[in-house]
């Protein structure tokens, strides 16, 4: 008998397709009702999750008495209760590698964004503003041969120190739980403390994973150790940055500007960032491109499929609870 498998947010024809030619699919349908009802309706069937963007844990899952793995098509799993995951023996997989570049893309062009001030110079030319040469009022921040801080050195963390190295002759500086030594060598990373890095880095880009020890690593505190010509860039999680105290530093011109593509609160539908241009504000679209979520859809499809199927997920968060 085949296994069932149920999507917690909207999957592509393609990807329901490919899963039935194994299980049973069911896929919550907006036509059919209510989409939270369609869910709970169809939880005790299921051996299989796969999805993003919803809360999974306990009261959400009591009632699925037959699960056995949730594949997230998400490299971030701070949605998920994993230790209540591991105290069920329930396998959690997550899709890392394949949206690395296309983050890094997205981050640097915060960057970029931020320093030449691109969306409000748009916004400015596009409402008939340019009516002479430019001049100071126009003018932005270079970014060849300044300082880059990255915190969270990981591969994403990686990717866009190499993009400022070697693209724009930028020295890099990093803070983090241990040092990278091999990067280090490659990029002429300086390992400095989170209070170093912030009094010295020209674009401090956040790129650490959300938990109790990130929750607001950012705050009024931190803000105010930068450099006011520095910018602040944000594409790990909202709750890494106290956002409060991000407006108010962003207000006073504690420092010169903020890219963000996440938030506290996500769909963000009305922020006092809305309003100060030297926010730039995008709807959390890291690896949004077609090819990337093509990508990260087929690995998410591979690891659900094999972990219905007896083998080993390629990326098992929570490794402990396989016993194949």
């Amino acid at each position: 008998m085949k296994k069932t498998v149920l999507a917690f947010s909207r999957i592509t024809p393609a990807m329901a397709e490919r899963l039935q030619s194994d299980f049973n699919v069911i896929v919550p349908d907006p036509k059919h009702g209510d989409i939270a009802a369609q869910f709970n309706e169809a939880l005790p069937q299921a051996h299989g999750l796969i999805g993003a963007g919803r809360k999974l844990g306990r009261s959400q899952l009591e009632g699925a008495a037959k699960l056995e793995v949730v594949s997230s098509v998400s490299v971030g799993y701070d949605n998920y209760d994993v230790d209540y995951f591991n105290e069920r023996g329930i396998a959690l997989t997550n899709t890392p590698d394949v949206l690395t570049e296309t983050t890094a893309d997205l981050g640097f062009s915060l960057i970029m964004g931020c320093a030449r001030r691109t969306a409000e110079l748009d916004a400015w030319t596009k409402a008939g503003n340019w009516q002479a040469t430019v001049g100071p009022a126009q003018f932005g921040s270079d970014v060849h041969g300044k300082t880059l801080g990255i915190v969270g050195l990981g591969n994403i963390g990686a990717a866009i120190a190499r993009r400022g190295r070697f693209g724009f002759n930028m020295s890099v500086l990093y803070a983090g739980n241990s040092r990278k030594a091999a990067l280090e060598q490659e990029l002429g990373a300086q390992y400095r403390s989170l209070e170093q890095l912030l009094g010295e880095a020209d674009f401090v880009v956040i790129v650490v994973p959300l938990s109790d020890a990130t929750r607001k690593l950012i705050g009024a505190r931190e803000l105010k150790l930068m450099k006011p010509s520095a910018f602040l860039i944000n594409i790990a999680r909202g709750p890494v940055v106290d956002e409060a105290a991000l407006i108010e530093a962003l207000q006073s011109g504690t420092i010169r500007g903020a890219g963000l593509d996440v938030y506290e609160q996500e769909p963000l539908r009305e922020s006092p960032l809305f309003k100060l241009p030297n926010a730039l504000t995008l709807p959390h679209l890291g690896s949004a491109t077609a090819e990337t979520r093509e990508a990260m859809a087929n690995r998410a499809l591979d690891n659900l499929r094999a972990a219905l199927l007896g083998e080993r997920p390629q990326n098992l968060v929570n490794p402990q609870v396989w016993k194949g």
